[in-house]
């Protein structure tokens, strides 16, 4: 769904309960040590220049995808579908 304002669009979705996890590539935390089975959104940025700063300010968590070799990002498709995974892994243990 296209929104407005997003910022107003994670508060109203916070307010209902649901974990905002922004994916920034420069936090320490990895996708795999964050809990990921409750109520959740995924916030992905941009290829280019990933998430805005008042979008990451307004996610609850910041998780990086761990990459091994000179890989040092991935697409936002390939990068949600990991994220995804992880997630549906998490919930069907």
């Amino acid at each position: 769904i296209s929104v407005t304002n997003l910022a107003r669009c994670l508060q109203t979705l916070k307010e209902r309960g649901i974990w905002l996890v922004g994916t920034a590539d420069e936090t320490a935390k990895s996708l795999f040590q964050q809990d990921l089975t409750g109520p959740l959104a995924l916030i992905m940025g941009s290829e280019g220049t990933g998430l805005r700063r008042l979008t990451r300010e307004n996610c609850d968590f910041l998780v990086a995808i761990p990459m091994a070799g000179a890989l040092s990002s991935l697409n936002v498709s390939v990068a949600t579908g990991v994220c995804l995974f992880e997630a549906a892994r998490q919930r069907t243990k």
